[in-house]
């Protein structure tokens, strides 16, 4: 299986536990691995036979502007969730951090798998 790449995908949101982190947006970055079969776009140069990073890219971004969660985690299953149902993607990993939210560590965050390989 081949992968659309996606990184260092940068999203504003409300996330975080403590109640001023309610207040504010605060920046994610994302990284995406999407799997797919690339050859059928390949052969065609046809950007409807493969997936769209740019619609994927903005799909995010609509996402992480309408939720605001407390946990990265659950930002990561949700949107996890809502772009394997929305683009038909079999499985993906997906790397999301959220710099400066520990002190001495550039950012902290979850990867997670999820579908079939």
């Amino acid at each position: 299986m081949d992968c659309v790449l996606i990184e260092a995908l940068e999203v504003d949101t409300v996330i975080g536990v403590y109640d001023w982190e309610r207040d504010i947006l605060q920046r994610l970055v994302l990284d995406l691995e999407l799997a797919t079969d690339i050859r059928p776009a390949a052969a065609d140069d046809d950007i409807a036979k493969t997936l769209d990073y740019a619609a994927i890219s903005e799909r995010i971004a609509a996402f992480a502007s309408e939720h605001d969660f407390a946990l990265v985690e659950t930002f990561a299953e949700r949107l996890a969730a809502t772009l394997r149902e929305e683009f038909a993607i079999a499985w993906l990993t997906l790397a999301v951090r959220k710099p400066g939210a520990v002190a001495n560590a550039s950012a902290v965050g979850v990867r997670i798998t999820r579908g079939e390989s």
